[in-house]
């Protein structure tokens, strides 16, 4: 995860709605937030595989923060724990 990553799920929470990359990017403008919107571009597809942010409408594509994004904002979910099992087993 990254700090960009924290801001792109706080404006999702923060706003309760879903919204496309470029009204995450209008949102930083007014923020005086300096993150690109080839950043939001790049780290929403990551945020979806970690199943922190959900596509709501393909067309767009719209997007809003899960119950699972919320608990890692509120710190209540640890990423590191979702690592890969070791090869080997016991």
């Amino acid at each position: 995860m990254t700090g960009s990553d924290d801001k792109i799920l706080e404006v999702l929470a923060d706003s309760g709605a879903a919204h496309n990359k470029r009204s995450i990017h209008v949102t930083f403008g007014l923020e005086n937030v300096e993150i690109s919107y080839q950043t939001i571009k790049r780290r929403l597809p990551k945020l979806v595989e970690a199943g922190l942010v959900e596509i709501v409408r393909q067309k767009g594509p719209y997007y809003r923060i899960t119950d699972k994004g919320r608990q890692y904002l509120d710190e209540q979910v640890d990423l590191s724990d979702e690592s890969e099992p070791e090869a080997g087993g016991d």
